[in-house]
């Protein structure tokens, strides 16, 4: 008997959904439910210097229940998703010693899938392929690359988001390297983990998602995020601060836009930014999904209901 209690399944709980929706806020309230920790699954926030625009948790909700990943690097290192999937395994392995239920929260879909079902590795690209391909993207543009991709890797290039240049040129980078597709090294299975997934998305009808991401790039502002982004200016080519709400700022210090137009640029990415995040959760048929009024009970007498255990 004890052994089997000891062999007890683990359940990494997702909560999932588009940005400004309430992720934290019910994450926190479940974290504290199951007596557990939080692991942040949203790539801005790992970042100690991106603080405002990243809308990284209070030290109120921080404060509220363990939380992991939150401005624990520099935008001076390098941190890919493959390094985050590494160390969010090496993190779960010890949480799950210690509870039987962990939460993560983001809305970062690629770094959530890769902790819930490992990442696709692909073969070395030399950094002549590389620089080549950013040559030629800064020489003619997206539209020849997405017509290249199209023609070597048409089912890749029916899924990918093909205003992202940064996927664009990676696949092309594996498609030159090794004459092969890049999809074609996709996995067709999951990696094996020693817990089960269970997703929590959180949605709102679409003009509603809009308008609080208006309202929290307005609080942003106000709580000083531009002078946050002056302060970065001089670092704006590091690839931390190619994302929204620093990329907009920097291109008005540069006098390319008024700060007024600044701030609606911000706005109109992120709105973009929540389309994609939809995009993405929607493929995925695991997840619940629960309107962002509905009671934290509701959701907390839904988990219950599913796991064979409860850690309050």
């Amino acid at each position: 008997m004890k052994s089997n209690k000891v062999q007890k399944k683990k359940y990494l709980i997702c909560i999932v959904g588009p940005t400004a929706i309430g992720k934290t806020a019910l994450s926190i309230k479940i974290a504290n439910h199951f007596s557990t920790e939080i692991i942040s699954a949203d790539s801005r926030q790992f970042y100690k210097e991106m603080k405002i625009g990243t809308a990284v948790p209070s030290a109120e909700e921080i404060a509220a229940a363990p939380h992991h990943f939150i401005q624990n690097r520099s935008i001076f290192e390098d941190y890919s998703v493959g390094d985050f999937e590494k160390d969010a395994i090496q993190l779960l392995d010890n949480l799950f010693t210690k509870h039987q239920v962990v939460v993560m929260v983001g809305g970062s879909g690629l770094y959530i899938d890769a902790v819930v079902k490992g990442l696709d590795y692909f073969p070395d690209v030399s950094d002549k392929i590389k620089q080549q391909l950013i040559k030629e993207f800064e020489a003619t543009g997206l539209k020849p690359l997405q017509k290249e991709l199209k023609e070597k890797d048409p089912e890749y290039y029916n899924k990918v988001d093909l205003q992202n240049h940064h996927r664009v040129i990676r696949a092309l980078g594996v498609c030159r390297a090794q004459e092969h597709p890049y999809s074609s090294f996709l996995k067709s299975e999951n990696t094996s983990r020693n817990f089960e997934t269970i997703f929590i998305g959180i949605t709102a009808e679409r003009e509603l998602i809009y308008n609080r991401i208006n309202q929290r790039v307005d609080m942003m502002i106000n709580e000083g995020l531009i002078e946050e982004a002056e302060k970065l200016k001089k670092y704006k080519n590091i690839n931390a601060l190619q994302t929204v709400g620093y990329r907009e700022l920097f291109s008005y210090f540069d006098g390319e836009f008024t700060k007024a137009q600044a701030i609606e640029e911000i706005k109109k990415n992120t709105r973009r930014f929540a389309k994609r995040q939809g995009t993405w959760f929607r493929k995925n048929e695991a997840i619940t999904w629960f309107d962002y009024q509905t009671k934290v009970s509701e959701v907390i007498n839904y988990l219950e209901n599913i796991l064979p255990i409860s850690e309050n």
